[in-house]
């Protein structure tokens, strides 16, 4: 992901269009390296746009340096510190002239005229300079001299650009082409002479463009990316500088498609143009917001929440996995018990067949051979000599009732530590697909209920922790309503309150995941909308990554819970079944 000198394109044609004779009506600092503008869109513009401001927020903050126009409010310091009272000073109210960009470099100037202390009319330039840990919103007079800036940047910290009051501002040479001026010629001497993989070839020698952005013009042009630049063909390299110029071509008019690729629902990278390297890719679905500063607030809302959730769930990420192996591990040993165990039968017939024909050993043996009448063949049994045959019969006859008492105990401890494994596989699948915090208080608390986590006593009267998770509801093709639990407590609230009886059940086959409810309203169900409903249960499932998922699905009536079950475990003995790709891209999600 990058914020690029195409993205910087957009960002200037539409904050053009829709500012461009504007006033500035409030400035605020809302952090240290942050502004907050709202400016009051000129009469011709309120017509045009049907708003009558607009909020443009800029960002020099080194981990997340952005600039959009946004709906949001924030708060601001009580006294606004000393570049927020300088910029109200000389443009609050002033007018905005024009908004531009030089080259594809990732700076954005925004033109100001207003009036000063005498009455004459002065121009200023306020501009925002997206350069990483460089990033800076620096304000200049007329002359091109800086009069302050959000960061100062003495010789101490940069040797080749002070960022100073009453220094020159100047454009850091980066020593690159600019896209907007080049040609085949250009283009051939500076990415094509190159011993290294061809898009980085492309973004090393242009300003503006992203490796995401050059990675694109080889997909679109056939090329491998990681080819060396040096080592094309002739076609390869035609093909490549076409590619490359219909970008360039889009940019000088104007012409743009803000897209977001998500990797298994995650934004994964964002650009101004439609990213068609990811339309072949597994898991990978392409939107398109309307504006790209709707896609920026979009993509960065959706980013920090995955991190956020992330960070947030480590714990009990590790609390599942810690309890999960530990089950495991004592799973696989009562398995091995389980095999011991089995050898029970053979230990009775050996009492049974000593029974019969212990007369015929020699007192003292060690072993006798007599023949099985179950099977007809001859079985060697060993013996204790220091006892009687029928003294070794009751010792295997005590054997066989051990074993037999250790194979019941321990097929009961198999199920209930295979439905902890479930339960736990289940709980890691509900983590991968929680949105919000609600949905991990709602986790939090079936762990208590398990005894996975302890719940500390508050008292009587101590309040809950509100939960407002709820499942996700999607609506099929032909308008019905389908619900997704997003963990075991959901899952039973779905299955057993929110479900009729008539309403459908789906449910990935013997992995753990969602369960899905289609609900009726008591009419006929299409085959389109089972479908849909089952692939909804197969990619909520541990299975979202095969190419196909086996759903089971009936009606709900049909689904059971045994007294005393664990969260979201249900028998069902009847169903349906159908093999579906956990593919939901035609489906619309009403809410989270």
């Amino acid at each position: 992901m990058a914020f690029d000198g195409i993205t910087i394109a957009n960002l200037t044609k539409d904050f053009s269009d829709r500012l461009t004779g504007g006033r500035i009506y409030k400035i605020a600092q809302t952090e240290s390296d942050e502004l907050l503008i709202t400016v009051k869109l000129s009469y011709e513009n309120i017509d045009k746009y049907g708003i009558k401001q607009a909020k443009i927020l800029m960002s020099a903050g080194a981990s997340l340096p952005l600039i959009y126009e946004t709906d949001e409010t924030k708060p601001s310091p009580m006294t606004a510190p000393n570049f927020c009272m300088l910029l109200r000073k000389h443009i609050q109210n002033g007018r905005i002239i024009s908004i531009t960009q030089p080259g594809l470099e990732r700076i954005i100037r925004f033109e100001i005229e207003h009036l000063d202390e005498m009455g004459d009319l002065r121009h200023k330039t306020l501009l925002i300079e997206i350069m990483g840990k460089y990033s800076n919103i620096i304000f200049v007079d007329e002359n091109n001299v800086i009069i302050d800036s959000i960061k100062h940047i003495p010789a101490s910290v940069s040797s080749v650009r002070e960022v100073l009051p009453g220094r020159e501002y100047f454009i850091p040479s980066q020593e690159k082409e600019n896209p907007l001026e080049t040609n085949a010629d250009v283009f051939s001497s500076c990415v094509l002479s190159k011993g290294m993989p061809v898009f980085k070839a492309i973004y090393s020698a242009y300003t503006g463009l992203s490796p995401i952005i050059s990675q694109e013009i080889c997909h679109r042009a056939g090329v491998d990316a990681d080819k060396s630049a040096i080592s094309l063909e002739t076609k390869e390299a035609i093909a490549l500088y076409k590619a490359f110029d219909e970008i360039v071509q889009n940019i000088k008019e104007g012409s743009f498609t803000p897209c977001i690729a998500y990797e298994n629902d995650t934004p994964k990278e964002y650009a101004s143009i439609p990213l068609s390297i990811y339309e072949d890719s597994e898991g990978a679905e392409l939107v398109y917001p309307e504006t790209i500063s709707s896609l920026i607030m979009q993509y960065y809302l959706e980013k920090n929440i995955v991190t956020r959730i992330r960070q947030k769930s480590v714990d009990l990420r590790k609390i599942v996995q810690t309890a999960l192996e530990r089950n495991v591990r004592k799973y696989d040993l009562q398995l091995k018990q389980m095999k011991d165990a089995e050898k029970k039968d053979k230990y009775r017939v050996y009492g049974e067949l000593l029974t019969v024909y212990g007369y015929s050993a020699e007192p003292g043996a060690e072993k006798i051979t007599v023949n099985d009448y179950n099977s007809g063949k001859d079985v060697t049994i060993t013996l204790d000599p220091t006892l009687t045959p029928a003294q070794n019969a009751k010792k295997y006859f005590d054997k066989y009732t051990k074993l037999k008492r250790t194979a019941e105990a321990l097929e009961e401890q198999m199920k209930e530590t295979k439905e902890a494994i479930d339960q736990l596989e289940s709980v890691e699948t509900a983590l991968e697909i929680a949105k919000e915090e609600a949905d991990l208080v709602q986790i939090k608390q079936e762990l208590q209920q398990t005894g996975y986590i302890k719940a500390h006593y508050q008292g009587k009267n101590a309040r809950k922790e509100k939960v407002v998770s709820k499942p996700f509801h999607y609506l099929s093709s032909d308008g019905f309503d389908i619900y997704v639990g997003k963990n075991n407590l959901q899952n039973d609230e779905l299955t057993f309150k929110t479900a009729n009886g008539g309403d459908w059940w789906f449910h990935a086959k013997k992995i753990p995941g969602s369960h899905v409810v289609l609900l009726t309203g008591g009419k006929e169900v299409p085959d389109r909308a089972f479908e849909e409903a089952a692939a909804l249960a197969a990619y909520y499932s541990k299975g979202k990554n095969q190419e196909k998922v086996e759903i089971d699905y009936l009606k709900r009536k049909d689904v059971k819970k045994p007294n005393g079950a664990k969260p979201g475990f249900v028998v069902y003995y009847t169903n349906y079944s159908l093999a579906i790709a956990p593919d939901i891209s035609s489906l619309k999600l009403i809410s989270e």
